[in-house]
C-alpha cells in the first residue's frame, strides 16, 4: 500500500515542509473511507499512487504530483460540482501551513483542478497526473467492469435513465479525442484496452 502513514511523513519531507500533519494524514484518510464513497476511496488512491511509481523520473515535479494525488479527490459528494476546487483550496491551504513555498502550493492547486477532466491538461506534470487518475479506463477487464459498478453505486440516488445518458456523456468525451492519454507511456500502455472498456461500457449503457 501507497497510502501509509510512512508515505504520507515522506512526501512532506521531500517538499521541505516543516512537518508532516498527521492529524491531516488521518482526516484525509477518514475522507476517502466515507460510507458513500464506492470507487474514489483508498484503493483508487493506491491505484493512482502505485501508477506514479512507474513514471514518476518523468515528472517535472514529482513531490508535487504526489500530494496532489493525495488530495485530488479529499472532498467527494456526488451531489456538487465542486469538489475539485474545495480539494485543491483544501490542499494548498495545507502545503502553506507546513511552510511550503507558495509556488509550490500554486502548482499543487493547479493540478487538482486539471483533474475536473474539462480540457486536454497542460505541463508535464499535469498530463502524468490526469493519466494517472484515468489510468483506470484502462485496467484490465474485471477491474474496468468493478469500476463502472462502483461508480454506480456512488451514484445511486440517480434515476437509471438519467444516469446512463450522464455516463455516455461522460465515457463518450474521452473516446471522441484523437487520444484518452497525454502521455508516451500511457497510451503505449493502456490507451488500446481504456478504447475496448469503453466501448463495451458504451454498449451497455445504451437505451433499451
Amino acid at each position: 500500500m501507497k497510502t501509509s502513514l510512512e508515505d504520507w511523513q515522506s512526501v512532506w519531507r521531500e517538499l521541505g515542509a516543516s512537518s508532516a500533519n498527521e492529524e491531516l494524514y488521518h482526516q484525509l484518510v477518514a475522507s476517502y473511507s466515507e460510507p458513500h464513497r464506492k470507487y474514489h476511496t483508498i484503493q483508487h488512491l493506491n491505484e493512482c499512487l502505485t501508477h506514479l511509481e512507474s513514471v514518476r523520473s518523468l515528472a517535472d515535479h514529482a513531490n508535487e504530483v504526489e500530494l496532489a494525488l493525495w488530495f485530488h479527490d479529499a472532498i467527494y459528494d456526488t451531489t456538487k460540482k465542486d469538489n475539485e476546487q474545495r480539494s485543491a483550496e483544501w490542499a494548498r491551504a495545507s502545503v502553506l501551513a507546513a511552510g511550503v513555498s507558495s509556488e509550490k502550493a500554486d502548482r499543487i492547486y493547479e493540478l487538482i483542478m486539471a483533474t475536473m477532466h474539462k480540457a486536454v491538461p497542460v505541463g508535464r506534470d499535469a498530463e502524468l497526473l490526469v493519466d494517472i487518475d484515468l489510468g483506470i479506463l484502462g485496467a484490465g477487464a474485471d477491474r474496468f467492469d468493478d469500476y463502472e459498478m462502483q461508480v454506480r453505486e456512488e451514484y445511486s440516488w440517480v434515476p437509471e435513465s438519467l444516469y446512463r445518458a450522464a455516463r455516455r456523456k461522460v465515457l463518450e468525451q474521452f473516446v471522441t479525442r484523437e487520444w484518452i492519454y497525454s502521455t508516451d507511456i500511457f497510451r503505449s500502455n493502456y490507451e488500446t484496452r481504456a478504447r475496448a472498456n469503453i466501448a463495451r461500457s458504451l454498449a451497455r449503457l445504451r437505451p433499451d
